[in-house]
């Protein structure tokens, strides 16, 4: 097995396995320490034009599965016409899950936008790849993010709880009153709020294809079925701490 950094920064483990198999498990833990992010700056559309905007950019603004450009999506754009970057990725958060039911099973890893905008619902997964074209027409750089969420309800006292992979999105917002560098803010229009300590981020990519928590192939004539399970367990701090 060996580890390295992809394009994007985040770590890979990478393994093969060059003999015959039924069944392969991958069995993997891990023990993070996160907390609340900083007040997102208030920076103005001007300063997306700066030096500093435009390098921490990248990538990250330019289209995608927007060419040819998607269409019905006007009124979309115009529903996130804000004073400021923040407010418009605020309003982001309320518009998407608004016009789009959360409903699992309607699509699929390889649906597109236009899937999701025909069916008018869809997963975090879909909600992410419509608000990265709507950020980005906007001429805001937002990046897709891989993780996990802390999904025990505030009042249950629960330790541990079962997820799924969740993904939410990054902004790029500048810097207020165009002072210091942009900031990347996490957003999760599925839980219709920015991104807190319960996200737990894997890695990012300029959508899904570049940040799937297992991705690989196999050869032979074999028929293939995934399952997946992911718990979640909420340490004590001190002991974390020591650890």
């Amino acid at each position: 097995m060996s580890r390295h950094l992809d394009y994007f920064g985040t770590e890979v483990l990478e393994f093969g396995i060059p003999t015959s198999h039924e069944h392969l498990t991958i069995d993997v833990r891990a023990r993070v320490v996160t907390s609340s992010p900083p007040d997102p700056p208030e920076g103005a559309w001007e300063s997306l034009a700066s030096s500093s905007y435009v390098d921490a950019a990248g990538e990250f603004a330019l289209p995608w599965q927007d060419q040819p450009r998607v269409a019905g999506l006007g009124e979309l754009e115009d529903a996130l016409d804000a004073d400021t970057p923040l407010e418009a990725l605020e309003a982001l958060c309320s518009l998407i899950p608004d016009r789009f039911e959360y409903r699992p099973g309607v699509t699929y890893v390889g649906s597109t936008v236009r899937d999701l905008l025909d069916a008018g619902a869809g997963v975090c997964q879909d909600f992410v790849h419509l608000s990265l074209i709507l950020l980005r027409r906007r001429g805001l750089a937002a990046r897709y993010v891989s993780g996990y969420l802390w999904a025990a309800p505030a009042d249950d006292g629960a330790d541990s709880v079962e997820v799924d992979t969740h993904a939410w999105l990054e902004a790029l917002l500048p810097g207020t009153d165009g002072n210091g560098e942009p900031v990347w803010v996490g957003a999760d229009p599925t839980n219709r709020k920015l991104c807190g300590e319960t996200h737990v981020k894997v890695g990012h990519g300029r959508f899904y294809a570049d940040v799937p928590p297992v991705k690989g192939l196999y050869l032979g004539a074999a028929a293939s079925e995934l399952r997946a399970a992911v718990t979640m367990s909420r340490l004590d701090p001190q002991a974390s701490a020591r650890a």
